[in-house]
């Protein structure tokens, strides 16, 4: 028997108290979410109308094209199974475009992010005067054209490139004159040096934003420790770069992967197949003509295989930035990895 004291409040026995019934995950929870961020969805679903159609239904149907040998007028009709992959794997100027983009990535990217982050750390001292237009002077090749990039240092190298060449072989710098877009052994140089520029603003804004996210403190009690600048980069800086570093670093790389317009417009693949890339190897191929592949009539089989082909470089890439990053996750939780 159970006896009731007043005043006094009962605290109820866990044991007999029925528990709540489970909370419902799932189907009515995602359409709460879905409903709550209605607008969200509503703004973004132009992009991907415009992603679905202009990026993943060519992907796929330039996929059906690889088995089909077609110049790209009606509908192709001459199915040939895999022997466009087995052709473009066996073409010596295939690899050699591949060799030249790896070249051009491997020497870009490291030079570029060096640079980038030797003018994120001078921009990014408070003390600085005229920052900003600075900073504006070396973000505007970003937002100019590189087919527009292309021509004005096409006409660059043509007017004042003769001049500067014989002033170095006149300082004895260079044993010969060097025509720089007509020499195999220059031209490639050349492009990398302009890429370099032309794109170095997108890095000194990636890295910039990566130094504004550290604590101003942390450099504080360093100098207060006896810390100098040297240490403090090595210390500091670098160690909380690290993850924003490794975004960088992929997305750099596969940013150099796709070089098209400044070797279209600069030299279209030549002298010699010198400068042929991946991109203006597949360009050349789907449309013909090109001094770089060697193609005359347009194959969109083969353009569509080797852009397959292509694709899967990238796919490994971007497998390797998930990896890196869940690498880099696993060793901040637990720094004994």
């Amino acid at each position: 028997m159970t006896l009731s004291v007043p005043g006094l409040r009962r605290t109820p026995d866990p044991a007999r108290t029925p528990s709540a019934p489970p909370r419902r995950t799932g189907l009515p929870g995602l359409r709460r979410r879905i409903r709550k961020a209605s607008w969200s969805y509503a703004y973004l679903a132009p992009m991907a109308v415009l992603v679905l159609v202009f990026i993943v239904y060519p992907i796929f149907a330039s996929l059906g094209y690889t088995f089909y040998r077609w110049n790209g007028i009606g509908s192709p009709t001459d199915f040939v199974g895999l022997a466009n992959f087995r052709e473009v794997l066996h073409d010596s100027i295939f690899w050699g475009a591949v060799e030249h983009t790896f070249v051009y990535a491997f020497v870009l990217v490291p030079v570029q992010l060096l640079i980038a982050l030797m003018l994120a750390l001078v921009l990014n001292n408070p003390k600085l005067r005229f920052r900003m237009f600075f900073r504006t002077v070396y973000f505007v090749p970003v937002v100019t054209s590189a087919a527009v990039v292309g021509v004005v240092m096409q006409l660059m190298l043509s007017n004042f490139g003769d001049a500067a060449g014989s002033l170095l072989s006149e300082t004895g710098l260079t044993s010969r004159h060097i025509d720089w877009l007509g020499d195999p052994h220059t031209a490639l140089a050349v492009i990398i040096g302009i890429g370099i520029w032309h794109t170095l603003g997108y890095n000194l804004v990636y890295f910039m934003a990566g130094l504004q996210t550290i604590p101003a403190e942390l450099y504080e009690a360093a100098r207060i420790d006896g810390a100098g600048p040297v240490r403090c980069f090595r210390s500091i800086t670098l160690p909380m770069l690290r993850q924003v570093g490794v975004v960088i670093v992929v997305l750099a790389f596969i940013g150099s992967f796709q070089v098209f317009d400044l070797v279209q417009v600069l030299t279209g693949g030549g002298p010699y197949f010198a400068t042929e890339v991946v991109n203006t190897y597949i360009y050349h191929l789907a449309f013909g003509g090109g001094s770089g592949s060697g193609a005359v009539q347009p194959d969109v089989g083969l353009a569509s295989a080797a852009s397959f082909l292509y694709g899967l470089l990238l796919i490994v890439f971007s497998a390797a930035q998930v990896l890196a990053l869940r690498r880099l996750g696993r060793r901040r939780a637990d720094p004994a990895l």
